[in-house]
């Protein structure tokens, strides 16, 4: 359901999957994906989403549609892949909740960013306790945009429901939280700095966990070279994952492991110099969670946190 830049990437990473039938309200751009992966095209989401031959929804649209489709697949029987954010705010999705709850289907935030091989290694580094307990988390993240980018759906509210903190920056918010936990404090301050639109280019936010530690990050519609950087931060060592393919440069992690008597650390690093698959592993996770029937994670209780906290972000934003 979209057949834009990530509707695209998706039906690229179907895997063991095949597409039935892709749906965009573009004709042409339904036929030209369609076309692509030998499936039918069609315009209408909800005779798309009823077809008794799909098993599985992937949902890839404008903000504002990505719950209530999410919600009409859900309610037909139909396991749903939803891009992120999932909504414009948390409570978009309880319809989403109940549909799945109501006929048992599975229901994944596409948070494709834990499944890039940097972020998996740093994953299971902290999970044995290579950098000891975790004390904060420093993230950036962010893009230029393009000529006209101020002009495009993500920069109307009503579509996209806010801007790059929604946008990039809840990626940077999903993954504090998948390393930190729940966050009980936030505190923000956004700005439009380069961009004639009504909604942010840069977002500044300061998360506290649970337990105390604090996530610092910064997504950016003004980052004229493609950024992404996460640090974490532990009492015996630090992680620092840069690049995610592409444009954002080599995938790495850093691994700077505290000597005893201090100093500069021992430094192990490693590279990933190959093409993006973190949505090929998601989707197999997917097809995973479907056939084991087992809670996807993140699902919609991961989305609805990350979107509570952009909430929380745009209120005291605007104080």
């Amino acid at each position: 359901m979209g057949c834009g830049l990530i509707g695209r990437k998706r039906a690229a990473a179907l895997g063991r999957a095949a597409a039935a039938v892709c749906c965009d309200i573009d004709a042409a751009r339904a036929a030209s994906l369609a076309s692509a992966c030998g499936c039918a095209a069609s315009t209408d989401p909800a005779a798309a989403l009823t077809r008794p031959d799909i098993d599985i929804a992937i949902i890839a649209t404008t903000h504002d549609q990505l719950a209530p489709l999410a919600a009409l697949a859900a309610g037909h029987g139909k396991h749903v892949l939803i891009e992120k954010p999932g909504a414009r705010r948390a409570g978009e999705l309880d319809a989403v909740a109940s549909a799945a709850a109501r006929t048992g289907v599975c229901v994944r935030s596409g948070f494709n960013h834990r499944y890039h091989p940097a972020l998996r290694k740093a994953r299971e580094l902290v999970d044995a306790g290579e950098i000891g307990p975790l004390l904060f988390l420093r993230g950036r993240y962010g893009h230029g945009g393009r000529p006209g980018y101020d002009k495009e759906w993500r920069a109307n509210p009503e579509l996209s429901g806010g801007g790059e903190l929604l946008d990039q920056g809840i990626h940077l918010i999903d993954l504090a939280g998948w390393f930190l936990g729940e966050f009980r404090a936030v505190r923000a301050m956004t700005g439009t700095y380069f961009w004639d639109m009504p909604v942010e280019d840069n977002a500044f936010v300061l998360l506290r966990a649970e337990a105390g530690q604090v996530a610092s990050l910064h997504a950016s519609w003004t980052e004229w070279k493609n950024t992404f950087s996460l640090e974490i931060y532990g009492r015996t060592g630090k992680l620092e994952i840069s690049g995610l393919g592409g444009s954002y440069g080599v995938e790495r992690v850093a691994f700077y492991k505290m000597a005893p008597e201090m100093g500069p650390p021992p430094t192990t690093i490693w590279e990933y110099p190959m093409p993006d698959r973190s949505w090929n592993i998601e989707f197999a996770e997917f097809l995973d969670d479907i056939r084991l029937c087992r809670q996807p994670r993140p699902g919609i209780a991961e989305a609805q946190a990350a979107l509570r906290v952009v909430e929380r972000a745009y209120e005291e934003a605007a104080r």
